[in-house]
């Protein structure tokens, strides 16, 4: 795990999109309450990100230290124990067990969702694969290597789903966990037949050449909720001014990045913004390949698919991953905060032209 502190500097000065957003702040508190945060690196982090560069957080008074994590799996610990604040990431079993153990973290906004168009985890498969034949349609993943890139995370759901359209179950194909960036390796070396690969990796295999994107998670998982906002022990019992506040600022950067949305890719009116926020504070430094590749959506007020989510996790506990049966979607989520935010806020009008 390395770590990282973004810090904020001025983007595309004198731009008109900047400066309609720079008008549109708050008088700026006195002083700056340090914030943790937990991230991944990849292109759901934006509203956070932008929340950072365009000074929204130092708007309501809060400092923002970013440390990336290889999987929202291990933020669950740190954002119980106090030691992270907030966290971005697949509403994963180990979140689920960790609130049934009575570890105090919640699913609190909506960080990425796949409606149609917006399919960012698509189904990709080796490409000799695709060019010998052996792989023609999702009945042939049957026996081969998928990865995923934690055991119990959204993906298992997601990919349960699609081998049931083809009359297939999930321990049909032989489950491999690989983090993201390891599988494009893993494609190129022969290791993994198949992937449900986030953006912009998709892309980026496509672009080596060493994987072909057959299938996209919108077409068989549509609105599933993909990533979401975490608060921990800290926001949610002892510094919820500070919560309360970060979440309105939070709720800006949704806003910020659905306007840079058009069509599943990033071109609306904030994208240039956008693009330069993705290339300097992600692993991805080639602009073209967040241009190519289908984004993930966002609500622009915040709120998370409940039901997808209950849907996800009835298949954790019929697969034995979350063991407590009586653990509800309800005990898992706190919407007061973005509720509080987006009252506070003028009410969103798309500006994406």
């Amino acid at each position: 795990m390395s770590e990282s502190t973004i810090t904020r500097r001025a983007l595309l000065a004198g731009s008109a999109a900047a400066a309609s957003v720079l008008a549109a702040r708050p008088v700026r508190a006195q002083s700056a309450s340090a914030v943790s945060i937990g991230f991944l690196g990849t292109s759901s982090d934006v509203p956070l990100l932008v929340a950072d560069k365009l000074g929204y957080f130092k708007d309501v008074g809060v400092a923002a230290k970013f440390t990336i994590f290889d999987g929202a799996t291990r933020m669950v610990a740190p954002l119980g124990t106090e030691q992270l604040d907030v966290g971005g990431g697949s509403p994963s079993v180990g979140l689920y067990n960790a609130i049934s153990s009575n570890i105090d973290l919640r699913m609190v906004a909506d960080k990425a969702s796949v409606p149609p168009g917006y399919g960012f985890g698509p189904l990709m498969v080796r490409k000799d694969l695709v060019t010998s034949g052996k792989y023609k349609s999702p009945r042939d993943l049957k026996g081969m290597k998928v990865a995923e890139s934690t055991q119990g995370s959204m993906l298992a759901p997601a990919l349960a789903r699609l081998l049931a359209t083809v009359g297939l179950r999930y321990n049909d194909v032989e489950h491999v966990y690989l983090a993201f960036p390891a599988q494009v390796a893993a494609f190129s070396n022969g290791a993994i037949d198949a992937s449900l690969m986030a953006e912009p990796l998709a892309t980026l295999a496509e672009r080596q050449g060493v994987a072909v994107r057959v299938l996209s998670n919108d077409k068989w998982y549509p609105y599933q909720q993909q990533s979401v906002l975490m608060y921990g022990a800290s926001f949610l019992r002892k510094r919820r001014d500070v919560a309360s506040a970060f979440m309105v600022a939070y709720v800006r950067g949704l806003r910020f990045f659905n306007d840079a949305l058009i069509g599943g890719h990033i071109r609306g009116r904030t994208a240039p913004t956008v693009l330069d926020i993705l290339v300097e504070a992600t692993r991805i430094k080639d602009k073209t390949i967040y241009q190519q590749m289908v984004s993930n959506a966002v609500d622009p007020n915040g709120r998370m698919n409940i039901v997808s989510l209950a849907d996800d996790l009835e298949f954790f506990k019929e697969q034995g991953l979350v063991t407590d049966q009586t653990m509800t979607v309800a005990r898992a989520v706190d919407t007061s905060f973005v509720d509080a935010a987006v009252r506070k806020l003028p009410p969103y009008k798309p500006h994406r032209t």
